[in-house]
Formats: structure tokens, sequence, C-alpha cells
């Protein structure tokens, strides 16, 4: 498994309500982000430590890293190994008496432990290839649309279209329409920090995209 060590660049709540955040992990020395949607108890325990705040008692993740220094655990790193309908998953990996073990995790508790704990946080290059996005990001079936829609122009009160010409330039097909109009709001909703709705936009792009 290829793994690519990330940061933590953001972590905001979402337009669904107050029980759902976004966290946005970047690669470290490239572009790629790969957001994550967590709950509301995950993120506060992922913001106190970002921010260095110690509450009076420990919470779960503090807990577990008692625990862990108590059992003299060593952990190494944490990665999010898989995407598999839709979920994340993740392994924190532990050293104990000269052994290596792999225990499965939520990303949200892996990460929360992970700050804790000083060590690196990876995701899969498989989980980044698919998952991940880079802003500013433009593809050719965008261009393809901007340039019919500025070859020919609709006067700004028309309720009709005009009948098609023979010299008007040929519009994509209904995918490619619907890509391309799936990027737009993709790149809409990276640039408004929407990263719940541009995660989803990106699985339904991938899934046209996958039905050629």
């Amino acid at each position: 498994m290829r793994k690519i060590q990330v940061d933590i660049v953001g972590l905001s709540a979402t337009p669904t309500g107050p029980s759902s955040y976004a966290l946005i992990l970047k690669e470290v020395g490239g572009d790629r982000r790969l957001p994550i949607i967590i709950g509301s108890f995950e993120a506060q325990a992922i913001a106190l430590e970002m921010e260095g705040i110690k509450p009076p008692r420990p919470l779960t993740h503090d807990l577990i890293k008692n625990i862990l220094d108590g059992l003299g655990v060593t952990i190494v790193e944490v990665v999010v190994t898989d995407l598999r309908d839709g979920t994340f998953y993740a392994k924190i990996y532990l050293e104990l008496n000269g052994m290596t073990y792999e225990i499965d995790s939520r990303p949200s508790d892996a990460i929360a432990v992970a700050l804790r704990c000083g060590v690196p946080i990876y995701v899969n290059e498989e989980v980044m290839e698919e998952a991940g996005f880079t802003p500013g990001e433009e593809t050719s079936a965008e261009e393809i649309e901007e340039e019919s829609e500025e070859e020919n122009p609709l006067p700004p009160d028309e309720d009709i279209s005009p009948p098609p010409s023979p010299r008007r330039t040929p519009k994509p097909t209904s995918k490619e329409e619907r890509i391309a109009e799936l990027q737009k709001q993709l790149e809409e909703a990276i640039k408004k920090e929407d990263y719940e709705k541009a995660a989803k936009l990106r699985d339904e792009i991938r899934r046209l995209k996958m039905g050629d």
C-alpha cells in the first residue's frame, strides 16, 4: 500500500446541520485535498487538540491515549486505508514489545488519537486518487460547454430558444452536459468551502464517468 502523509487544513460545520462537520486533509508537498464528513463529538475532540485546549477531565480520546501510555503501547501512525460504499475506513498502527498491531478505526477517531500522540497521519494513495480533489481544477468538459455558450449567446430576456441553426456548434451529449454542469457546481462548492456538497458532487461525477 502506497500512502501519502497529510495535514489537517480545515474543520468546519456543514450546511446540513450542527451534527456533521467537514474535516479536510491535504497531502504534504502537494495540492490534493480529501474531505471526510465526521460527527460533532469527534470534530470537537479534534478541534480541542488543534487549539491546545485541555479539558479539566480527560475526554474519550484523551482516555485512550492515557490507557495506551500506561500499558507501554506506542502509536506509530494512523492511515485512512479504504473507501467502500461511500464510507471511509482507517487503521491505527501500534507497537508493543517489538510487535506491530493494526487496529480498525473510524478516521475521525484515529485522527483524534493521532493528534494527541503526535504521530503522522497518512492516506492510502488509492483513496486519495478516488476521493481527493485539487482546488481550481478545470476540465475539458467545462471548456467545451463554455465555448458552446460563448459562440451561441441567447438574448437575456428570451423565453423561447430559437430553432437550431446549421452553423450552430454541436452541443455535447446529454451525459457530457450533465458532467460539465456537475463540475461547475463542484468548483463553486469548493470556492464556498462547502466540502460536504463537493464530496457528493465528486461522487456523482465519478459515477457518470464510470458508466462510459
